[in-house]
């Protein structure tokens, strides 16, 4: 960790400038920044997230790259760094969605030098004033592909994400973008349309947000996520997300229904297997 002199941060939002946040911690590097958005620049600067601002054609000089940019946009800019780099720079993205960004790199040159991540961490905040450095502490992270990237190079990913504190799990892309559609992007639908439909009632019944309580702020904190952010991932991974939907829509009408024909019993039942989930998520 020592040798890592400069690294560049590509995007300055929450995940992109808690890493610059986590890495300057753990390191000597200088860190520079990069994004689009000229007032993220200038937070970034101002907060100490960053030490410098740069472009993609200075990024030669830098050991590590970190692509923290919504996820459309990622194929391309991973290609545009992979091709300005030196043979010895650790490119990762840190990506919700990993399938696409993999195939689309998958026979660039420099294949080797990146890492396909996905850190399983994060606010409902955006911007980089959400951004702290122990945002990764005991987070788990995904690594898609692992076989494609060079092993010494992985070797330098691996140990920079245990110095912040992830635990690193390996998953094929394609398994990844079809389980995350699940455990993430399913839960950010659903809070996203469980905030829509409390709103429209609202409407008509001023007090509904007086009577809210902890139940209701946890359920849809989701639904203050980046729409920047969440709607390319929900276009990306729009199969997997298609198919989680279509389960949990037959779910809620089978609930319904039961609801419907008074089948209280049943109520309780499916319910009470649900509770097994507890024990999952411990």
């Amino acid at each position: 960790m020592n040798k890592i002199k400069n690294i560049t941060v590509i995007g300055l939002g929450l995940l992109g400038g808690s890493l610059a946040l986590a890495l300057k911690e753990k390191t000597e590097a200088k860190i520079y920044g990069i994004d689009s958005n000229p007032e993220h620049l200038d937070t970034a600067l101002s907060l100490g997230i960053i030490d410098e601002i740069t472009t993609l054609s200075e990024i030669k000089k830098s050991d590590i790259v970190i692509i923290a940019i919504p996820v459309n946009h990622i194929p391309d800019v991973a290609g545009e760094v992979l091709d300005n780099i030196d043979e010895n720079t650790l490119v990762f993205d840190v990506g919700s969605t990993k399938h696409k960004i993999c195939k689309t790199i998958k026979k660039h040159p420099k294949r080797g030098n990146y890492v396909a991540a996905h850190p399983i961490a994060g606010t409902e905040f955006s911007g980089p004033e959400a951004a702290f450095s122990n945002l990764f502490q005991g987070e788990k992270n995904i690594v898609c592909d692992a076989n494609k990237t060079n092993p010494e190079i992985l070797n330098l990913a691996l140990s920079l994400f245990t110095s912040i504190g992830m635990k690193t799990d390996f998953m094929e892309s394609k398994d990844h973008d079809k389980h995350i559609a699940y455990v993430s992007h399913l839960s950010h639908v659903s809070s996203f349309m469980l905030g829509k439909t409390v709103m429209e009632i609202e409407k008509d019944e001023r007090n509904i947000f007086n009577m809210a309580g902890s139940g209701f702020e946890s359920t849809v904190r989701l639904a203050k996520s980046s729409p920047d952010t969440w709607t390319p991932i929900f276009i990306e991974n729009k199969k997997s997300i298609l198919k989680s939907l279509k389960e949990y829509i037959r779910n809620l009408q089978e609930f319904k229904h039961l609801i419907e024909t008074d089948r209280y019993d049943k109520v309780f039942n499916t319910m009470k297997e649900i509770n097994h989930i507890k024990y999952i998520l411990k």
